[in-house]
């Protein structure tokens, strides 16, 4: 028992260990919403394996459009290091949906 005991410490170690090596995705995007028009830009979490323009884009418009919003556009989508330089610009929409 114990020479499995010293393996299997240490890939529960690397398991813990590689848990928060995840990056974390997130996208830019523009939206409306009519009568009267109001236009917001915001920025929002998508899940990784989203992580692109094209596949970001349908889960932002869903989330959006439970509000009541329609999604313009998807600018770009980026990891944590560019959350700090958009965060002023989204105000309000900074990681709201």
């Amino acid at each position: 028992m114990k020479r499995f005991l010293k393996p299997l410490l240490a890939a529960a170690a690397l398991a813990v260990l590689a848990g928060p090596l995840h990056a974390a995705c997130y996208a830019d995007y523009r939206a409306r919403m009519d009568n009267p028009l109001r236009l917001h830009y915001g920025v929002i979490e998508v899940p990784e394996n989203a992580c692109s323009v094209g596949a970001a884009s349908s889960i932002v418009a869903g989330r959006l459009a439970s509000q009541g919003w329609t999604l313009v556009n998807v600018s770009s989508v980026f990891d944590e290091s560019g959350l700090a330089s958009r965060r002023a610009d989204a105000g309000e929409y900074f990681l709201r949906f």
